[in-house]
């Protein structure tokens, strides 16, 4: 199957073409950059053996059934909805199919909403939780790499009603997860042998987590979330902080977890006193979850480590398109 790649040079984009290149399955037809149009990938990203050359974005030349848009927030919705117009099948790794309420969306992403009339149409692309409406979908709203983290951290407890009423999310993000474009928080003498707390009074992957975890809970759960920025390029490890509704050792806590995720290729949940690293998902499109249980406060602590631009954006990405054109689940993703 033939594929497009909109936004390519950006780390989703060209961690994207990465995978492609090598799925058995698909063969890359065409790869768009804004910045680099006119350039091969290869000189941009030199550890992309390819001769596919950048082009500026002209949607009438996009001749594949199958589209990955890796663009800004905000600027992506048009496009997607022209290519879901001309009957592509899309997978969108911006935020602009994923809030529900366009009300919200437009608060946190401080632009209006234009393609109202898809956000009924687009699928959460969180197979954990969305596989048979994504094997379905003509639209797939990629998860944020922060959401994937703390939503696969807690859906068990969500779903099975076990969380409190409030969620504390801490997580760590390395400095791919601020995307290409420079700033001074990620320039490197700021960024290195640092860390830092950052949009702490609101980040706006918060009402993305709990958009998800109160649609499994089947009522509001709020959460507190503070993203940290850490010194390293990629990996994301949150802490999850909740009180349960009854009073379960770690190893009944442990036991739901393993029978919730018993079927997920992508998903390992550690035994007792064992605690995931970023280390050990890099470059994957795994996820480890460990837990623990203080039985003297009934909270549960909850931590979670993907691979920023693996489970939370491009490898997972690669997931929903296996999934929507009946590929095998995990067919290029577990080298």
């Amino acid at each position: 199957m033939k594929v497009s790649i909109i936004g390519a040079t950006g780390y989703a984009g060209a961690e994207l073409v990465k995978i492609l290149l090598k799925h058995p399955m698909v063969e890359v037809e065409k790869v768009t950059s804004k910045s680099f149009a006119g350039e091969k990938i290869s000189n941009i990203y030199p550890s992309l053996v390819t001769k596919l050359v950048c082009e500026p974005l002209n949607i009438d030349k996009i001749t594949s059934p199958f589209v990955f848009t890796a663009l800004p927030h905000g600027t992506s919705m048009e496009i997607v909805a022209k290519l879901y117009q001309m009957g592509k099948k899309v997978v969108d790794l911006s935020a602009d199919f994923r809030l529900k309420d366009v009300r919200i969306y437009e608060k946190w992403y401080k632009v209006p909403h234009k393609e109202k009339k898809l956000l009924s149409e687009a699928v959460y692309g969180l197979p954990e939780l969305y596989r048979e409406k994504i094997k379905k979908a003509q639209l797939i709203a990629n998860p944020g790499c922060y959401p994937t983290s703390a939503i696969l951290a807690l859906a068990p407890l969500a779903k099975n009603k076990l969380i409190n009423e409030s969620v504390i999310v801490d997580a760590k993000s390395g400095v791919s997860g601020a995307g290409r474009g420079l700033t001074l928080q990620t320039h490197f003498p700021e960024a290195n042998e640092n860390i830092s707390a950052y949009k702490v009074e609101g980040h706006r992957h918060l009402p993305e987590i709990e958009q998800e975890i109160s649609k499994l809970a089947k009522r509001e759960v709020k959460v507190t979330f503070v993203p940290h920025l850490i010194p390293v390029n990629r990996g994301i490890l949150s802490t999850c902080y909740t009180r349960i509704k009854q009073s379960l050792t770690t190893s009944d806590i442990i036991q739901l977890y393993q029978d919730f995720y018993k079927k997920e290729p992508f998903i390992e949940v550690l035994p007792e006193g064992k605690f995931p690293k970023t280390k050990e998902v890099f470059n994957s499109n795994r996820c480890r979850i460990g837990l623990t249980v203080n039985n003297l406060t009934n909270q549960v602590i909850i931590i979670s480590a993907i691979d920023n631009l693996g489970k939370g954006a491009s490898w997972q990405a690669v997931q929903n398109m296996n999934l929507m054109c009946g590929f095998k689940e995990g067919i290029g993703l577990n080298g």
